[in-house]
């Protein structure tokens, strides 16, 4: 009887080992890639300067990324398929949701300064749901004893592009906005021209002296720029828009009550204070970014996939067009090495000079890394208890676990610059929380392998 103890303890001490091993290794190459780039990058010893880094960036952002989408993508989706994967972009928007809470809990709990309330709502609530679950998927399907099967990368990456556009939506829309300079912290100068000036922020600066962390999900940001980027505009039309709709209409009194062109006929004819307001904001917001390299390659590879007879073009071993997929996938095997080389380029320009406060840091942090990640592993246990999730996929819960453990979104950063708001600030609570998330994700990995085998 001892003895069968014995070995039970031994088998069960060692199965715990090597599933802690199997959950930190794929972490410990990510690392790997990620201190090479941090040392070809580092300012001592500046042996590829940081304009190559911004090259490598688009590259990965034009080239590297919509070739793995589309030929991961356009392969695995089908009809069916479609209809069994839509808890995935909804796990977005709930994670999302959840996060937006915990922000609003931050700045009750942390009390950031005024100008930073929305910021810090924003950097707990948005995730990476890109590029490092695309490399944490990679890198753990790359192990031979993974838990997730033989198609683990295929699937995985699927999972992680088919979820990325309502990412992409939610940041062009409801995160542009809510980025948007504070209205109390502009002032208005008079020189001839009413010039606006924002208080909180520098200048400019040019595009080789710009954090490689602001614009590295996001190349040529700076071209985007518009005449209302960086005006608190969408403040200043709720904040008029009603005198200027009551001084648009003659307030006169009216003759006839049947006249054509009476006020008050004038009045009903006039277009609702909602409708005007909504019609402005939706005309202020960049939709045309949407469409990016990567969103265009998901589309493409759900059109693809969806439809048979031209899915056969592309894929299987007597595709005629096998040629140019097997041409995309080698180029796409280039995107988590330079992925992860782009990271240690970022974080070796270092943290920079923050206003948040280190309170309002921690706090986000802990509740972006910590606290989130266990409201996820409730909300996927409970979506499994519904039958939502599809029976028996490992990897489709993986991916639904990692939604909710990554860092703040990259793409916030090159959103912040943009708007002219917090720029500073987004690239410090980033660099921190790049660097927490490898305890965390760590920590993480482990305990998600560890509910993935009880399922």
């Amino acid at each position: 009887m001892s003895r069968y103890l014995i070995e039970l303890y031994q088998n069960n001490v060692k199965t715990s080992g090597e599933d802690i091993l199997s959950a930190i290794i794929p972490l410990m190459k990510l690392l790997s890639l990620t201190v090479i780039g941090l040392v070809l990058a580092h300012p001592k010893t500046k042996i590829i300067p940081k304009a190559t880094f911004k090259l490598l960036s688009k590259l990965v952002f034009a080239l590297f990324l919509p070739c793995l989408i589309f030929t991961e993508l356009g392969e695995s989706i089908t009809v069916e398929n479609f209809a069994d994967w839509w808890f995935i972009p909804v796990n977005v928007v709930i994670s999302t949701a959840i996060g937006c809470l915990l922000g609003y809990m931050v700045v009750l709990i942390c009390r950031p300064p005024p100008q930073f309330k929305r910021f810090t709502i924003i950097m707990t609530a948005f995730g990476n749901t890109g590029n490092i679950p695309l490399a944490l998927v990679g890198s753990v399907c790359h192990t031979k004893d993974n838990p997730f099967g033989p198609h683990c990368h295929s699937r995985g990456v699927a999972y992680v592009s088919f979820s990325s556009w309502v990412s992409v939506i939610l940041v062009y829309t409801l995160v542009y906005h809510m980025m948007e300079p504070p209205l109390e912290y502009y002032e208005i100068v008079e020189e001839g021209a009413e010039i606006e000036i924002e208080i909180e922020e520098q200048e400019a600066v040019n595009d080789i002296s710009r954090p490689l962390l602001v614009e590295a999900e996001w190349p040529g940001m700076e071209d985007k720029e518009t005449e209302h980027s960086k005006q608190p505009s969408i403040a200043r039309i709720f904040q008029s828009i009603s005198s200027v709709s009551q001084s648009s209409v003659p307030d006169l009194e009216v003759t006839g009550e049947g006249a054509p062109n009476s006020p008050r006929s004038i009045r009903c004819l006039a277009e609702p204070r909602v409708v005007r307001r909504i019609r402005t904001v939706a005309v202020q917001t960049p939709i045309q970014h949407i469409l990016q390299p990567p969103t265009i390659a998901s589309l493409l590879a759900i059109i693809v996939g969806m439809v048979p007879q031209i899915k056969a073009f592309f894929f299987g071993y007597d595709a005629p067009l096998s040629f140019l997929t097997d041409s995309l996938e080698i180029l796409a095997g280039a995107m988590v090495p330079s992925v992860m080389l782009v990271l240690g380029g970022m974080l070796a320009e270092g943290p920079i000079d923050s206003k948040l406060g280190l309170r309002t840091t921690i706090g986000i942090s802990v509740a972006r890394l910590l606290l989130l990640p266990l409201l996820g592993i409730g909300i996927v246990a409970l979506s499994d208890k519904l039958n939502v999730l599809v029976h028996g996929d490992e990897m489709y819960r993986f991916v639904l676990l990692l939604q909710y453990t990554t860092p703040s979104a990259i793409l916030l950063g090159a959103i912040a610059s943009l708007r002219g708001y917090a720029v500073s600030e987004a690239s410090a609570l980033l660099f921190w929380q790049h660097v927490f998330a490898l305890f965390s994700l760590s920590l993480y990995i482990v305990i998600y392998f560890k509910i993935i085998s009880y399922v």
